[in-house]
C-alpha cells in the first residue's frame, strides 16, 4: 500500500508562510529566475478576481489592485519540504520526494492506514500548511487520491477509483 501526502499550491504556501495578514486577499507568485515575470501560481481570492495563471503581474494587477505579488522563495521551500518529509518520514521508513510539495510513503504493515496519513495531515494543518492524503494500492493512485481528497481518501479498489475519474483529472499529473 502507498500514501501520498501532498501540498497544493506549495510554492504559494512557502512563500505565505506565517503571513497571516494575506488570508482573504488575492496573491499571486511570480518566479525567481524568469527573465520574464509571470504568475505560477495563484490562490482562490485572486483566481476569484479574474488573475490567471501565465498573466503578468501587471496584467494580475489590472484585474484587481488589491492583488499581492509575491516571489518564490527557495529558502522557505526547503523549510516547508523538510517539515513534509519528516512527517512522512513517522508514518513509514520508506519514503520518497516524489516532487515538491509532494512524498509518497510505501507501508510494509497497511493497518490503520488512514488514521495515520490522518494524524499527518492534522500535524501540517496544524502548523498552518494546507495538506491531503490519498491511500491506494498503486502509487500512482494515491497520488491521484491525494489531489481529489478533502483531506484524506483511501481507495479501496484502484480499478473501480481510476475507472470513474473523469478525463481532466489526468491533468494534474
Amino acid at each position: 500500500m502507498f500514501a501520498t501526502i501532498y501540498l497544493p499550491d506549495f510554492f504559494l504556501q512557502a512563500a505565505m508562510r506565517h503571513q497571516t495578514e494575506l488570508l482573504g486577499q488575492p496573491v499571486a507568485l511570480i518566479g525567481d529566475e524568469d527573465k520574464k515575470a509571470v504568475i505560477i501560481q495563484l490562490n482562490a481570492a485572486a483566481a476569484a478576481a479574474g488573475v490567471r495563471i501565465g498573466m503578468s503581474p501587471s496584467q494580475g494587477l489590472a484585474r484587481t489592485l488589491a492583488l499581492v505579488v509575491k516571489v518564490r522563495s527557495s529558502a522557505q521551500e526547503k523549510i516547508l519540504q523538510d517539515i513534509l518529509l519528516h512527517l512522512a518520514g513517522t508514518l513509514s521508513p520508506y519514503v520518497e520526494e516524489t516532487a515538491p510539495g509532494i512524498a509518497t510513503v510505501q507501508f510494509t504493515n497497511p493497518k490503520k492506514l488512514g488514521e495515520k496519513v490522518t494524524r499527518v495531515v492534522a500535524q501540517l494543518a496544524a502548523s498552518e500548511i494546507a495538506a491531503q492524503g490519498g491511500i491506494a494500492s498503486t502509487p500512482d493512485a494515491s497520488f491521484l487520491a491525494a489531489h481529489l481528497a478533502k483531506p484524506v481518501l483511501e481507495i479501496g479498489d484502484t480499478r473501480e477509483f481510476l475507472a470513474a475519474l473523469p478525463i481532466e483529472v489526468l491533468a494534474i499529473a
